[in-house]
């Protein structure tokens, strides 16, 4: 049997908690081959649109991603060759000319918010996590989040959540949660849940390993 990488799918909702729930699984693995493919890299290019156009994009829609892209990049990393991660330029909305090497990995964590809304990426998982927070909590971290650190209104944040961010969530994200194979409550103030995600990864690891 040949030896392939481990893709373990982290999907929730906006300040679920799952990028937290990605970066600890991460830090459990420091002597290990693994890396992070973040969804949120894979938005559309944009350069045939106007700024105007642009700026009315729905980031939380599951037609704004290049899932094609995606899911070849990461059948090259399943077959341990390395891609060109694309890089989002959010002020100007739209991908850059940048890119960010990365190579084979035998432990690939996908995050992000409608990873599993696609079908030929929960194909290609070996475990779909799903990160579920109360919505009081998530909206509370958002608007943090984007009045902090990208100098946003707290007037904006509260109009795109409640016209875009919540339709979208009940509409596209929060019916993924039936693909899952484990429900992670609370993101990553969930320690037991991401010490059981490690135990089961580091098993796979061993069994993989002893096949080859």
């Amino acid at each position: 049997m040949n030896k392939k990488p481990i893709i373990i799918g982290v999907a929730g909702g906006t300040g679920s908690g799952k990028t937290t729930v990605a970066k600890e699984i991460y830090r459990s693995f420091p002597d290990q081959s693994i890396a992070i493919i973040e969804q949120d890299a894979y938005y559309k290019a944009q350069d045939h649109k106007t700024m105007e156009e642009r700026l009315l994009t729905n980031y939380d829609h599951p037609l704004a991603f290049d899932h094609d892209l995606l899911t070849r990049h990461l059948n090259d990393l399943l077959q341990f060759k390395p891609i060109e991660k694309p890089v989002y330029d959010y002020t100007v909305h739209t991908r850059s000319d940048k890119i960010i090497p990365v190579e084979p990995k035998d432990v690939i964590i996908l995050e992000g918010i409608l990873i599993l809304e696609d079908e030929r990426l929960r194909d290609l998982m070996d475990i779909k996590v799903f990160v579920d927070t109360d919505s009081d909590l998530r909206i509370i971290r958002r608007l943090l989040r984007d009045t902090q650190e990208r100098g946003r209104s707290v007037e904006s944040v509260i109009n795109q959540y409640i016209t875009v961010v919540r339709p979208m969530h009940l509409q596209f994200i929060e019916p993924t949660k039936r693909y899952a194979d484990i429900i992670i409550p609370e993101g990553g103030q969930n320690a037991v849940a991401i010490d059981l995600m490690v135990t089961k990864i580091h098993s796979i690891l061993e069994k993989t390993n002893s096949l080859t």
